[in-house]
C-alpha cells in the first residue's frame, strides 16, 4: 500500500501531440481556421475540447452525407431504373424495408419471406437494428412514405454510431486526439455511411479497440463478440492480437479477450440458433453461395475470361488468401525489429480480408477507416486512399447506372468500371504498404517519432518481448537475453515539423 510520501499529489496528463507541428498538410490546412496552433496558446481552458470537435465535425459530415441522398429520398429510389445511380444515392435501407418483410410485421429469422431471399441475410445484431428501427417507423401513409421513414430513423440511429466511433478513435490513443479528425473528415466515410448497415459492426469494434487500449481485455472481447455478431469481419481482429500477445507473452490478457468474443457471441446467437435454425443460418449459406459480385478483383478475371473461375474455386482460393495473409502478418511480427503496432496489425488484417473477398460493397470502406487512423494518421497518405475510395463510389453508382438505362447507356461501361476496381485496390494497397514500411523501419512511424510506443495496445505498451525470431530486430537491442527481457525505450521526443523530413 502506498504511502502518503510516494504517492503524488497529481498525476500529470500527458501532452497531447499537435498535428500542425507534425504534418505538412494539418498545417496547411489550419489556416483556414487561424493557422496552427502557437506555442504561447493556452489548452485545456475551453468547452471546446478535441473530443468535442471531433464528434461535432463528425455529426456535421454525416449530415452532408444525408443531403448528398437527398435526390434519392425525394423520388430516385421509387422511380426510373436508374436514376439512383446517376445522383450516386442508393441506400440498401429503404429497399428492404419491404424487401425483407418488416412492412408487414414478419419478425426476422423466424417468419419465411416471399420472393427469392427466404430469411434475412444479415447477422442477429444487424438483424435486431433492423427491427427496432422498424418499430419506430411511422406505420400510416403509403409504402414510399413508410420506406422513407425507414431510412430516416435508420440514419438517426448510425448517426449514434458516427458519434460513438468519433469518440472511441479520439480517445483510443491518449496523446493524439486530433487524428480522429481524419474519420470525421474523410469523404468516403460521409458518403457511405447509410449505404447499409455497417457502422453498426464499426461502432461496436472502435469501442473494443478503445477498451484493449485500456487494458480492459474482458470488455474488449465482449464488444468484439458484439461486432461480429452484427458483421463477421471483426472476428478477424483476433489473429493479430494473438500473435502480439505471443509475442510479448501476454496469455492470459488473450484468452481472457477470446473469452469475452465467445460468450458474447453465443449469447446473442444461441436463442435464434436454437429456435430458427434456417433463418440464422442464411448468413452463413448466403455469404458461401453467393457468386463473384462487384468491386472484387474475381469480378474483373470473370468478365474478362471465357472461363470464368467457379464459386467452389473462389471460396477456397479466397480463404487460402487471408490465411496466407495472417501467415505473413505473423512472420511479420515475429521478426520486425520493434513489436508492431496494434492497430498496424488490425488495419492489414482487415485489409487483406476486403482485398481477396469475392465481392467489396463501398460501404465496405467504413471496415477500414478507423484503423487506417490509428495505423497511419497520416493526412497524404490517408488522403490518397480516400481519393481512390470516392473514385470507387462513383464508379460503381455509374457502371450500374449504364447496365440499368438500357440502350441510353448512362453512366460507365464495363472497361471503366474495371478501372475503377482497380484504383480502389490500389490505394488499399498504398496505405497497406506505407504501414508495413513503418512496422519495418519503426522511426517513420508518426506515431513512435513522437514518443509513443503502442497506445491502442493496452497491456503491450512498452510490454517487453519474449519471443522474437531471429530476423529484422533492432541492432541497439541484441545484447538483450531472451530469458531476461527488458522494457525497450520506444519512440522519442516529438520533433518539431521544421526538424522533420519527410515521411
Amino acid at each position: 500500500m502506498s504511502s502518503a510520501e510516494t504517492t503524488p499529489a497529481r498525476v500529470r496528463e500527458p501532452e497531447t501531440v499537435r498535428p500542425t507541428r507534425e504534418d505538412e498538410i494539418a498545417a496547411a490546412g489550419s489556416e483556414l481556421i487561424g493557422g496552427p496552433l502557437g506555442r504561447r496558446a493556452l489548452t485545456g481552458t475551453s468547452w471546446w475540447t478535441p473530443v468535442r470537435v471531433v464528434v461535432l465535425v463528425a455529426i456535421g459530415m454525416f449530415a452532408l452525407g444525408l443531403v448528398q441522398k437527398a435526390p434519392c429520398y425525394d423520388g430516385a429510389w421509387f422511380f426510373g431504373a436508374s436514376s439512383q445511380y446517376t445522383h450516386a444515392c442508393y441506400s440498401d435501407i429503404p429497399h428492404l424495408f419491404q424487401g425483407r418483410g418488416f412492412a408487414d410485421g414478419l419478425v426476422p429469422y423466424f417468419d419465411k419471406l416471399p420472393g427469392d431471399m427466404d430469411y434475412l441475410e444479415y447477422p442477429v445484431l444487424t438483424g435486431v437494428f433492423m427491427e427496432v428501427a422498424s418499430w419506430l417507423t411511422p406505420g400510416s401513409g403509403g409504402i414510399q412514405r413508410q420506406e422513407q421513414w425507414y431510412w430516416f430513423v435508420n440514419a438517426g440511429m448510425l448517426m449514434v454510431c458516427a458519434a460513438v466511433i468519433a469518440v472511441c478513435v479520439s480517445r483510443t490513443h491518449r496523446r493524439r486526439p486530433w487524428d480522429a479528425l481524419l474519420l470525421a473528415l474523410a469523404p468516403a466515410f460521409a458518403l457511405t455511411a447509410t449505404i447499409n448497415w455497417d457502422l453498426l459492426a464499426v461502432a461496436l469494434t472502435a469501442a473494443a479497440m478503445l477498451m484493449w487500449s485500456r487494458g480492459r481485455a474482458v470488455a474488449f472481447g465482449v464488444l468484439l463478440g458484439l461486432a461480429t455478431a452484427a458483421k463477421l469481419y471483426p472476428l478477424v481482429l483476433l489473429g493479430p492480437l494473438l500473435v502480439l500477445c505471443w509475442r510479448a507473452g501476454k496469455w492470459r490478457e488473450f484468452f481472457l479477450a477470446v473469452g469475452g468474443a465467445a460468450g458474447a457471441w453465443l449469447v446473442v446467437n444461441v436463442p435464434v440458433m436454437l429456435f430458427a435454425f434456417q433463418g440464422w443460418s442464411k448468413f452463413y449459406t448466403f455469404s458461401h453461395d453467393r457468386g463473384v459480385d462487384f468491386g472484387s478483383f474475381w469480378l474483373i478475371w470473370s468478365q474478362n475470361s471465357s472461363n470464368p473461375p467457379s464459386i467452389d474455386f473462389v471460396n477456397t482460393t479466397a480463404s487460402a488468401l487471408v490465411v496466407l495473409s495472417f501467415l505473413a502478418i505473423a512472420a511479420l511480427t515475429f521478426t520486425a525489429p520493434r513489436r508492431p503496432r496494434f492497430a498496424q496489425l488490425a488495419f492489414l488484417m482487415v485489409a487483406a480480408f476486403i482485398l481477396t473477398n469475392k465481392v467489396y460493397s463501398p460501404q465496405y470502406v467504413l471496415w477500414l477507416v478507423p484503423l487506417a487512423v490509428l495505423a497511419r494518421p497520416k493526412w497524404r497518405d490517408f488522403l490518397i486512399w480516400q481519393a481512390c475510395e470516392v473514385a470507387y463510389f462513383l464508379g460503381i453508382w455509374f457502371y450500374l447506372a449504364y447496365t440499368t438505362s438500357g440502350d441510353a447507356h448512362k453512366g460507365l461501361p464495363t472497361e471503366g468500371y474495371h478501372w475503377a476496381i482497380a484504383l480502389h485496390l490500389l490505394g488499399t494497397l498504398y496505405l497497406c504498404a506505407v504501414v508495413v514500411r513503418d512496422i519495418l523501419r519503426p522511426e517513420r512511424d508518426v506515431v513512435r517519432r513522437s514518443g509513443d510506443d503502442d497506445p491502442s495496445g493496452g497491456v503491450l505498451d512498452g510490454a517487453a518481448d519474449v519471443f522474437v525470431l531471429r530476423g529484422l530486430r533492432n541492432p541497439e537491442h541484441e545484447h538483450e537475453s531472451p530469458e531476461e527481457p527488458s522494457r525497450t525505450d520506444w519512440g522519442g521526443p516529438e520533433p518539431q515539423l521544421h526538424e522533420r523530413r519527410s515521411l
